[in-house]
């Protein structure tokens, strides 16, 4: 039996496909993606499942649409009893362990990691849960367009703080792998915050990019009367006229966002290093990608939310160059693909649930793929369930509290003309509808949101009252056995931890 492979799956945070020049943009310098790319396979129309980081993660970690998992916004406790991608690869003889931004919202803080060698960025508490009975709350926990007009270089910021910490511990964690007594295969998982807001970068990434050659977006502001509903409410939610936004303010915080992407890809150079280093690389699959995107201004909006291009599509690679030839996929497919994609690599069978596994792509296989992704979101600045369609060259967005959205992307790259309602596209209207209403029950869902926002608004109040008991996650770690020790003989301890082993190791 061939040995199974091991996986390194790397997760950045807010990184839309659009900003990457492995999917055409002319600036951004990302050159160890851009080799990832060359040597892999590259999704050209990857979306994620929901457009906003919690309930993205653990649908991609489920393999399930987020309202099935109750994942519906950033504050929804990821339960226990979901079996995740971890889960699955443990129990198939897998070592499962992860470090970085993992968004994990309750009290189960690993989902079936073994190891987790990292604390988190985000609290794992119910306190940024919304509330669909107070629409125009604005809530302190929001984004703010103080993220726009504050963009700029700075010499140091959390996110830097936080993505430094992950970058040493996976590299640290790649070498006790390959020096490691353990043979199992190991999936890996590293996940970086960067290039999410706030829009920050040091001088040395911020002066890679000269000013005059930032971009304004494509398609500016929409003015307020030609607005979707749901681009007001989110305009309403992070804006609302507090700030007056130039277009230096615009291109500084694209200006940032451009090198907070050249900061996490240096970042995945070292982890990319490591591998070699340690003698890893050839039986190692990596796989990048994003929990959703970032709107950069395109619209007037920004951070993502909504259904639109730079929001929901997200950059995919998968570089396995000993079992697939380098090749660019342009069919439609999502982040709940992952899961049968990394079982079925894995050499495991996916359960059916609702993704489909990627292989028969990346070996060219086109047939019965069917080029259809879900998205939907009940998250922020929504009053209703939001649904997304993207079929072929449609994309449907559908809203009992909203007019429908239809967009032939084929045609429409920039999704500047909504056909909904158009006689030349009826049909494809009316398939699309029915597709999202076999899928989904609005109203239930809609009961079932309203229901789980009361009872974490109710349990996280009770809890933040009294003696505290956080679940956020701390690294177990203990450093008794770290290093030398009295445990055992001076020099077997030391050459243990020596790469590559002593020669008579091998005897």
């Amino acid at each position: 039996m061939a040995k199974r492979p091991n996986i390194l799956f790397i997760m950045v945070d807010q990184l839309a496909a659009s900003a990457l020049p492995a999917y055409g943009h002319a600036l951004v310098q990302a050159p160890t993606i851009d080799r990832l790319a060359a040597g892999g396979v590259l999704f050209e129309s990857a979306y994620c499942n929901f457009p906003i980081c919690a309930p993205s993660r653990f649908s991609l970690l489920s393999g399930q649409l987020a309202s099935r998992i109750g994942a519906f916004d950033n504050a929804a406790e990821f339960s226990a009893a979901t079996p995740t991608i971890a889960h699955r690869l443990r129990r198939m003889g897998y070592r499962t362990l992860v470090g970085g931004k993992m968004h994990f919202v309750g009290p189960d803080q690993l989902h079936g990691f073994e190891e987790r060698f990292t604390t988190d960025i985000y609290p794992a508490d119910f306190g940024w849960t919304p509330s669909w009975r107070a629409p125009d709350e604005r809530f302190e926990w929001f984004h703010s367009m103080l993220n726009v007009v504050e963009a700029g270089p700075c010499r140091r910021s959390l996110q830097i703080d936080f993505d430094d910490e992950v970058a040493f511990a996976a590299t640290r964690k790649i070498y006790d792998l390959a020096r490691d007594d353990d043979e199992r295969p190991f999936f890996l998982m590293v996940s970086f915050s960067h290039p999410h807001d706030p829009y920050n970068a040091t001088q040395a990434y911020w002066d890679r990019y000269d000013a005059d050659a930032i971009p304004l977006p494509a398609v500016g502001p929409i003015p307020p009367e030609a607005r979707d509903p749901h681009s007001q409410r989110l305009y309403e939610n992070y804006d609302r006229g507090d700030h007056r936004v130039t277009e230096d303010h615009i291109r500084g915080a694209r200006r940032a966002y451009y090198a907070m992407i050249s900061y996490v890809d240096d970042k995945i150079a070292e982890l990319m290093a490591t591998l070699d280093a340690a003698g890893l690389a050839e039986q190692t699959i990596i796989v990048l990608t994003s929990d959703h995107g970032d709107m950069l201004g395109e619209r007037g909006l920004w951070y993502k939310m909504n259904f639109f291009e730079d929001s929901a599509r997200v950059p995919l690679i998968i570089h396995a160059p000993e079992r697939f030839q380098p090749r660019r996929v342009a069919e439609n497919v999502s982040l709940v693909d992952l899961l049968p994609t990394f079982l079925d690599l894995a050499g495991g069978e996916a359960p059916a649930l609702d993704g489909h596994s990627l292989t028969p792509l990346m070996a060219g296989d086109r047939a019965g793929w069917p080029d259809t992704v879900l998205g939907e979101y009940t998250a922020e600045a929504s009053i209703a369930p939001i649904f997304m369609v993207r079929s072929g060259p449609y994309k449907y967005i559908a809203c009992a509290a909203d007019p429908a959205q239809l967009y032939d992307l084929a045609a429409d790259p920039r999704e500047r003309v909504n056909l909904a309602g158009d006689p030349a596209h009826r049909e494809a209207e009316r398939a699309l509808a029915a597709l999202v209403a076999e899928t989904w029950d609005a109203d239930a869902m809609t009961a079932q949101v309203i229901e789980s926002q009361d009872r974490r608004r109710l349990v996280f109040d009770a809890l933040m009252t009294g003696e505290r008991s956080l679940w956020d996650y701390r690294t177990p770690r203990d450093d008794s056995k770290d290093y030398i020790r009295n445990t055992g003989a001076l020099y077997d301890t030391e050459r243990r931890a020596r790469l590559p082993k002593p020669h008579g190791d091998d005897q």
